[in-house]
């Protein structure tokens, strides 16, 4: 990554003269993700789960001089950039330390473009996964716990091609998200030996799809897959085409999966089919344990959102300060071997190492690994509705 930019606005040098000695008691770590939007069914366990890795090291005692990692909320809307940057700017005049967000990825541009490039803020995203932010100049100030949808493209032509798939139609969320997902799909299937027989945007937030469901079922395919979001279009898209009987399978990516979906669509939709990524092993089981019955800790992005903010505290710790401009290049270290592996429950293990001039390997609850420009390596679950639920059957 290239090196991390001082911040350059009176915000940032005011809140920079803050932490002259590198501490305060009182770390704010903001959480900017759709609370309202095509995602909020989402959102809440992705808070929680961020909220968990702060709570867990405030009781610990052991970030810097005993300091409190206090939550701070706000709204992007998922897909409403006025709202997102607005909500970015009022956190740094509220002196966040870092920020945990965007969401969606068009948000997640902005806010880095208009709002935490020009004041130095470090963010980590826990979901968007846009290819378009990999090659963003970001000034080392961005990193993501979700990979980039270039792999999940890669990942939905594999899933495709095993389960005998020969044709598809595509339709995706007019947004950068849908844009940038739907050409990896494109691009992965058909490298694959795969058809697209037709790949068209739709809009978010309409009431009738019956004109882009028709259109999709004249190019025909084996299946549909639906590059969208579970609680506004994708959902549309997925009842126009069951009305109609256009298409009774589906293919659902990353935006698509969430219990909301089965739960608002009904049996129809067992038997469809996708990927979101997570990963099992030791990390999600061990976050899972931590939620109880809290939150569901395997809900989509919430792993992701768990670890975003441990990587937070450790790059703090490595760095001995809770200013941007000091611990932000210290994210990939902390990420990556060498070091000892740290997993959720065991963050305050991880501090005390760091602060004893030990290394961590971060593993967490996501199977944390970032590569090139903070970016995730990324595993996949492999999902399928069965009987009205979202299984994991298989991992990529």
């Amino acid at each position: 990554m290239k090196k991390l930019l001082l911040a350059t606005t009176a915000t940032a040098l005011i809140a920079g003269s803050a932490f002259a000695g590198g501490h305060a008691k009182d770390v704010k770590l903001g959480i900017l993700i759709g609370f309202t939007g095509p995602i909020e069914s989402l959102t809440t366990a992705m808070a929680a789960g961020a909220e968990l890795a702060m709570k867990e090291v405030t009781e610990s005692g052991a970030l810097l001089d005993s300091a409190t990692v206090t939550p701070m909320r706000a709204d992007t809307g998922c897909i409403d950039n006025g709202l997102s940057t607005a909500n970015a700017e009022r956190l740094i005049a509220d002196g966040i330390n870092g920020l945990i967000g965007g969401d969606c990825s068009g948000v997640t541009g902005a806010i880095l473009q208009n709002v935490a490039i020009p004041n130095g803020m470090v963010m980590i995203s826990p979901s968007a996964t846009s290819p378009g932010l990999s090659t963003m100049d970001d000034n080392g100030l961005f990193f993501r716990t979700a990979p980039s949808d270039a792999r999940e493209g890669q990942v939905m032509a594999d899933i495709l091609t095993d389960r005998g798939i020969k044709s598809i139609a595509l339709t995706y969320t007019n947004n950068d998200y849908g844009k940038g997902l739907a050409d990896a799909i494109v691009t992965s299937f058909e490298a694959a030996g795969g058809e697209i027989t037709i790949s068209a945007a739709h809009e978010d937030g309409k009431a009738d799809y019956s004109a882009e469901v028709g259109a999709l079922a004249s190019a025909g395919g084996d299946m549909l897959v639906v590059a969208g979001y579970l609680d506004q279009g994708g959902l549309g898209i997925i009842n126009a085409s069951l009305d109609s009987g256009a298409f009774d399978t589906f293919g659902l990516p990353g935006g698509m999966i969430g219990d909301s979906l089965p739960e608002n669509v009904g049996p129809d939709l067992n038997g469809s089919f996708g990927q979101i990524a997570g990963s099992g092993g030791d990390g999600i089981e061990k976050l899972t344990a931590m939620a109880g019955d809290a939150f569901d800790a395997t809900s989509p992005y919430t792993p992701e959102s768990y670890d975003a903010a441990a990587l937070f505290m450790f790059a703090m710790q490595a760095a001995n300060s809770t200013d941007p401009a000091e611990y932000g290049s210290k994210i990939l270290e902390v990420a990556n071997a060498p070091g000892e592996k740290i997993y959720p429950g065991e963050l305050a293990k991880g501090l005390e190492i760091i602060k004893n001039g030990g290394d961590i390997d971060y593993v967490g609850a996501s199977a944390v690994e970032l590569i090139g420009p903070g970016e995730s390596a990324g595993s996949y679950r492999e999902i399928e509705v069965k009987d009205g639920k979202n299984e994991t059957v298989n991992f990529r």
